[in-house]
């Protein structure tokens, strides 16, 4: 009973002891990180508020905040180690030494951390623009350091990773997306008088953007048909069925106006040969 009685004297002597040394250490970090925290997300939400004033891609301003953030962050941790007298050196050797080692088993995921920072800083494009890559189209949703997630009419969410759009030949349409049909009229008819049809059918059309305007004229001759082209912009939001209402409205204007849209047809000819004796 006497050795148990030491021994919790002693375990109580050595608390009272590290409490006396250490514990205004302790206290002393804690506050720090604290403090740190909250100056942390000041200025990271401060950065962003002055990105927005001077009217820069949301994209950018965010990484520039989070980078604050972290940068921050980082600093107060070491500041905080060092009120326990802890070197930071070994540390940083040890965090580069794995970094080194997992730069091989992580090439996929840091390549695409790597891409992002190019997409960000580059900015080739931005949110709320339309671009097409690798035959993927829609909207820019939101760009992060590792995925470019795009959102399409259909509401659906595709995510690529950014490693995939530094080096491939991108196509950004801004807000808008270009439609490009055709619609064959018959050689008896006046293609000019086609051509107004269509233009004061687009004009019907608010969702059909004014800049750039609509272009509409002949494309090519074909065997059947004097094929007239039409190239439009709309939002990409309202794509497909903006293009099904314009396609129905310049089948019925052209109906209206006598224009025949012809099949294809050939023409044979039987040619009788001679009865041999």
């Amino acid at each position: 009973m006497k050795e148990e009685i030491e021994t919790i004297e002693k375990l109580f002597d050595l608390i009272i002891e590290f409490t006396v040394n250490y514990g205004f250490q302790v206290f002393g970090a804690i506050v720090i990180l604290i403090i740190g925290v909250i100056v942390a997300r000041w200025l990271s939400k401060g950065v962003i508020k002055l990105c927005e004033k001077r009217k820069m891609d949301i994209t950018l301003s965010k990484f520039l905040g989070n980078f604050v953030k972290i940068l921050v962050l980082v600093f107060v941790v070491i500041i905080a180690m060092g009120k326990f007298g802890i070197s930071i050196a070994p540390f940083i050797a040890l965090l580069g030494a794995l970094a080194f080692g997992a730069s091989f088993a992580l090439q996929g995921p840091l390549s695409n951390y790597g891409a992002g920072l190019t997409i960000i800083l580059a900015r080739s494009f931005v949110v709320g623009d339309t671009i097409t890559v690798k035959n993927v189209s829609g909207i820019v949703d939101e760009v992060t350091m590792a995925t470019t997630i795009l959102s399409t009419e259909d509401g659906e969410k595709i995510t690529i990773p950014n490693k995939h759009i530094v080096g491939e030949i991108l196509n950004n349409s801004f807000a808008n997306r270009v439609v490009e049909n055709t619609v064959g009229i018959s050689y008896d008819d006046d293609p000019e008088k086609a051509i107004n049809v269509i233009k004061e059918t687009l004009k019907q059309f608010t969702q059909i953007s004014s800049e750039p305007a609509p272009q509409i004229g002949i494309q090519e001759f074909a065997d059947s048909s004097i094929n007239v082209g039409m190239r439009y912009w709309i939002p990409t939001k309202q794509y497909f069925g903006t293009l099904y209402e314009v396609n129905l409205a310049v089948y019925k204007a052209l109906a209206a106006a006598e224009i025949a849209i012809p099949f294809p047809q050939q023409d044979i000819h039987i040619i009788s040969q001679p009865q041999q004796k």
